[in-house]
């Protein structure tokens, strides 16, 4: 076991303070690594670092040799995949069936997408006549916004950290990467990476710890950060809204959010279930676009329950190398508490627990794990916290409508709007749902189809701005309009 330090300009360093945390395979409870914590010497450290490499090499170099660079660091991470995935899944506990198939392929993508992508981003330039007839050309032309504070999850540690880094170094800004401190090791992994491939020094730094009063805390309150990226819960969102204030940086937020999911009579029934099931269950129900509140229409509410109890029940659970499982464990033994209370919570506001709802028995060896079953409630009023609080686990909520309006009421009743599903073979009505649901990402007939040139984000208090495509470009520079007196 090996200790996991900062990626500082291009070094990896241990923190001054000596302070060390412990992470912790969240499938059998056992420690993975020490981790080194952040101070403010470090923070310091990784900004300055990340200030100076924009005036270094990778600040002159010209787009093709850099997009050239981000295309090795995609072939880097593809060609140590085993390792990646090995690191991912003791970090997570996830299904390497998974894993394999989304997280490090998209990880990898991801540098290759925005890098491709910036090549072909269209500008303005507008001819003006002058006073004196010979006129003038304005012309529009992108700059890197500078150094990004990037701050990702532990949902998919690997896949959302280089969904930020990817387009950010594609613009040409340095980052400083907070990974969460539940998932620290693919982020420093890809420090390597970024070295083999050449990524000067100071380009890419990562520094680990906590929120309050460690890493986080002191990274978006460095005045030299110039904007930052995060993917989590909406209270921190508010915290790092309120530290970006002083000093006008800009920010990027994807909060959290209490998906709904809309399935009508006149659905396909078996693409309905299925696409439930995985919305409900996929990762252990850590996927912020998950439903966790599903509404079907009253005339096919029994059979549907029935059925999505039967997939649920079917459903393997399993450590990573188990090639049948397809449930792992939650990420930590800290976030099974929150979910086991919401699990409590239905049942004391008189929920009927359709499956699930407690603790597996596992094996000997996974028994300090993270385990909770997959869970179907239905009989719960609109106001029990479980309807209203994102949950972040495997579970899900059923409830009958009677109309179109009811259905779509029930969805925009709460305060975020980050996604929905809608389930109706009926395209016009499908469109015209879509339409009047409050949610930034509406998937028809299907569930986490993504185009990673589409804008993804959430409406309400379920995020700020946009990622995907133009919209990440547009958020990591600065336009700057230059006007030439012909």
């Amino acid at each position: 076991m090996k200790d996991i330090k900062h990626y500082i300009n291009g070094q990896y360093v241990g923190s001054v303070s000596g302070k060390l945390f412990d992470n912790v395979n969240p499938a059998n409870g056992k420690l993975i690594s020490k981790v080194h914590e952040a101070g403010r010497d470090e923070v310091d450290a990784a900004v300055k670092a990340a200030k100076a490499a924009l005036r270094g090499p990778w600040g002159r170099m010209t787009l093709e040799e850099r997009t050239s660079i981000l295309h090795r660091v995609a072939d880097g991470i593809n060609a140590r995949f085993d390792e990646f995935l090995e690191a991912e899944c003791l970090d997570t506990g996830k299904p390497k069936s998974m894993a394999s198939h989304i997280d490090i392929p998209r990880g990898a993508a991801n540098f290759k997408v925005f890098a491709d992508m910036i090549k072909n981003v269209p500008t303005e330039s507008f001819e003006m006549p002058t006073p004196d007839g010979t006129g003038a050309l304005n012309y529009a032309v992108r700059r890197p916004k500078g150094v990004i504070g990037v701050i990702s999850p532990w949902n998919l540690p690997l896949l959302l950290m280089t969904w930020k880094v990817g387009p950010a170094l594609a613009c040409g800004n340095t980052v400083v990467v907070k990974p969460s401190e539940e998932t620290p090791t693919t982020t420093a992994l890809l420090g390597e990476v970024m070295k083999e491939a050449g990524v000067p020094d100071g380009v890419y730094n990562v520094v680990h710890g906590f929120g309050g009063d460690s890493a986080g805390a002191f990274l978006t309150e460095h005045p030299q950060v110039d904007g930052f990226t995060f993917t989590g819960e909406t209270g921190t969102g508010e915290v790092i809204m309120k530290a970006a204030a002083k000093g006008i940086r800009d920010i990027s937020l994807e909060l959290g959010g209490k998906n709904a999911g809309l399935v009508f009579a006149d659905c396909d029934m078996d693409k309905a279930i299925e696409g439930t099931m995985r919305s409900a269950f996929a990762n252990c129900g850590q996927v912020c676009l998950g439903t966790e509140r599903v509404y079907v229409e009253r005339s096919i509410f029994d059979e549907f329950v029935g059925r999505l109890k039967e997939a649920a029940e079917g459903l393997k659970i399993g450590p990573p190398d188990d090639a049948e499982a397809n449930l792992g464990p939650l990420v930590s033994l800290k976030h099974r508490e929150k979910v086991l209370s919401y699990y409590q919570k239905a049942v004391d506001d008189g929920a009927t627990v359709v499956t699930g709802g407690g603790v597996p028995e596992m094996p000997e060896d996974l028994a300090g794990g993270a385990w909770v079953e997959p869970t179907i409630w239905t009989g719960l009023p609109e106001d029990s916290a479980v309807i209203t609080d994102e949950i972040f686990g495997p579970c899900v909520h059923l409830c009958p409508f009677d109309t179109e309006e009811e259905a779509i009421e029930l969805a925009n009743s709460l305060p975020y709007g980050l996604a929905s599903a809608i389930w109706s073979e009926n395209i016009t009505r499908a469109h015209r749902v879509a339409g009047q649901v409050e949610a930034g990402i509406i998937w028809v007939n299907s569930w986490f189809l993504r185009d990673l040139r589409t804008p993804f984000g959430g409406s309400k208090q379920s995020g700020i701005g946009r990622e995907g495509g133009v919209h990440s470009l547009e958020f990591y520079t600065e336009m700057k309009n230059i006007c030439v007196k012909l």
